[in-house]
């Protein structure tokens, strides 16, 4: 039996502190409303007045707060009571930068420090699915990898990099709100055709946009922009989804077609549309022409 404390109550935090209690973990809470906290009493957590007090005498130190500046706050809060040997593990979706110039803080002031966010929803955290991704000390990501074992499914560990973990919690949840908000627009469409939004979804049961993304995507990354779907064939479908959208509103659509409108501008128009993301591989190679 682990003893342990989590920082940070809501949605997510609560779900691995159920699942830590269910394990047998001895668990103590702290969350800036109180209350928050006190919920968790009846699954067997303790409840802390300060993070000073919620991190004495444990061995791993869970955070699962709002952003950097919470979680500043909170580990300046907590060092009073913080062991040697305990380690931190922050679950925070943080700012890259940020989180390596901090983990290296930390890490040289004798603080030990890693960064873990999660692709995780509360539901997934009771039932210890999801991914846990790590950036950090190799010896720090050993110490704790079993526990985190027990957390999710998978356990990706990046190396060392502090940053890299943040970096690519930032990139899938750009997928996710990405697509989330292409979906929306698809429903804007529905609407403009009038189909049903249930109805629409039934491209999905034989046409998948993931193989499509995986193997666009693998050709983007590599600057290959051989046309099979030219951006200005592919401007001009965005221009008949605008007009069938009319005065609905779109969340993601409007800024695709001023992307491809500035690419096309740039005399890049017969290449295949893949070609918006040119500058974001040139920026990325030191190559912006």
């Amino acid at each position: 039996m682990a003893h342990i404390a989590y920082l940070g109550t809501g949605l997510l935090g609560s779900g691995f502190v159920e699942a830590a209690l269910q394990r047998g973990d001895s668990v103590t809470v702290w969350n800036r409303t109180r209350e928050k906290a006190a919920a968790l009493i009846p699954f067997g957590a303790r409840v802390a007045d300060t993070p000073a007090d919620a991190v004495r005498g444990a061995e791993r130190v869970h955070l699962v707060l709002k952003d950097d500046a919470v979680v500043e706050e909170v580990i300046s809060a907590l060092r009073p009571g913080l062991s040697a040997e305990a380690i931190i593990v922050d679950h925070t979706t943080t700012q890259p930068a940020l989180t390596a110039e901090r983990a290296t803080r930390l890490n040289a002031e004798g603080v030990k420090y890693l960064h873990c966010p999660v692709f995780i929803g509360p539901a997934a955290a009771r039932q210890g699915q999801g991914i846990i991704m790590v950036a950090g000390p190799q010896a720090l990501f050993d110490a704790v990898k079993p526990a985190l074992e027990q957390q999710a499914q998978r356990v990706e560990y990046w190396g060392e990099r502090p940053d890299l973990a943040a970096a690519y919690k930032l990139m899938g949840n750009a997928f996710i709100i990405g697509l989330g908000a292409l979906i929306s627009d698809v429903f804007t469409l529905a609407a403009g055709t009038d189909v049903s939004a249930a109805d629409s979804l039934k491209l999905l049961e034989f046409f998948n946009p993931g193989t499509i993304l995986q193997n666009r995507g693998r050709n983007m990354s590599q600057g290959k922009f051989a046309a099979s779907f030219e951006l200005v064939m592919a401007r001009k479908d965005l221009r008949l989804m605008l007009e069938t959208a009319g005065a609905r509103p779109l969340a993601a659509l409007p800024a695709i077609a001023a992307r491809m409108d500035a690419v096309i501008a740039q005399g890049f128009g017969d290449q295949d549309f893949g070609v918006i993301a040119r500058d974001a591989l040139a920026e990325a190679t030191g190559t912006r022409s």
